[in-house]
């Protein structure tokens, strides 16, 4: 349902089924587009939803390992790390070989955006839900990657867009792009040569803990590969496999503090059910240092259960419900 009140026009709903498209021609080109863009700019800061989660920061990731193939500075916008995101941002630092000003706050990107750097917003396309949407302003030079859909608020005159509702995740999306960055895109009709080439000529070399990071942001917004999965989705998680994902590995880095699962525990256990549908219930905030994640791990756990149509988790935080 679409509601139009003079100039602001509100969504609600939009919960119908998006085609898994086949072709893979459109990653194709945009691939092509993305390095192209890199290539001409001498900076790339990436940046994706506040309060960050696994799929925006995997995606990053990948915008950072497309960069150091072509030899560019890619910094990743972080404002605030959650505990479900602090196991892998921690891989990320010098003694494994990335450097120390790989991640930056807000106010260091404002400083560093000038008209030759070029921005890329991953897992949203709202200019409000960025963790700096003031560089958005600094910079004329906007990519987006995202599997959301797009709203009445977007992000204004990007140089390339790449929206995808079909896509589970922003990694399955950058995951497929990193298979033919690195090769020179020629659209021949011969597709299947095409895909057998990728594998081949394909040179970027993703560590384990980049594949890591993109593999662990689709297991999450897949919820382990039971919800929104295509063709697609398994084949980007076979490429991040082929570079070193460790599924256990993941896994562990995943798991919770006692503390968040017994709050997560409680919510579920004084849910009350309105209709004989809908769950809701409120998630104590007290001694969690990311209630917003548990909150949401509380409502998936409420959609568990049979009957439940809707779940509505409530919790404080920032002073803020």
């Amino acid at each position: 349902v679409v509601v139009k009140e003079g100039e602001r026009i509100t969504y609600f709903g939009g919960s119908s089924k998006q085609v898994d498209k086949m072709t893979r021609v459109k990653a194709r080109v945009k691939a092509h587009a993305l390095r192209e863009i890199i290539e001409s700019r001498t900076h790339v800061i990436v940046m994706g939803h506040h309060i960050a989660d696994v799929d925006s920061f995997g995606a990053a990731v990948g915008v950072y390992c497309a960069g150091r193939v072509l030899d560019k500075k890619v910094q990743i916008v972080l404002n605030e790390v959650t505990t479900s995101l602090r196991p892998i941002k921690e891989c990320f630092n010098e003694a494994n070989g990335y450097p120390p000003d790989m991640f930056i706050n807000g106010e260091t990107a404002v400083e560093l955006t000038n008209h030759n750097t070029l921005v890329m917003v991953v897992d949203t396309n709202r200019p409000t839900y960025t963790d700096c949407p003031e560089i958005l302003k600094k910079t004329k030079s906007v990519v987006v990657f995202d599997h959301h859909r797009q709203g009445s608020e977007v992000v204004e005159n990007p140089i390339l867009s790449y929206i995808e509702p079909y896509a589970s995740s922003t990694c399955e999306m950058i995951a497929e792009v990193l298979q033919y960055f690195a090769e020179n895109i020629k659209l021949t009709a011969c597709e299947m040569v095409a895909e057998v080439l990728q594998y081949i000529v394909d040179d970027i070399n993703l560590t384990p803990m980049e594949a890591n990071s993109m593999y662990a942001g689709i297991m999450i917004d897949t919820n382990n590969f039971m919800n929104r999965t295509g063709v697609r989705t398994f084949e980007a998680a076979a490429y991040l496999r082929r570079c070193g994902a460790e599924v256990t590995r993941v896994r562990k880095m995943l798991r919770n503090d006692m503390a968040d699962y017994k709050a997560r525990a409680e919510a579920v256990r004084h849910a009350i059910v309105y209709r004989n549908s809908f769950a809701i219930s409120i998630c104590p905030a007290d001694n969690l240092e990311s209630p917003t994640v548990v909150c949401a791990q509380a409502a998936n756990e409420l959609l568990n259960i049979i009957g439940i149509k809707a779940s509505f988790v409530l919790t404080e935080y920032h002073g803020k419900i």
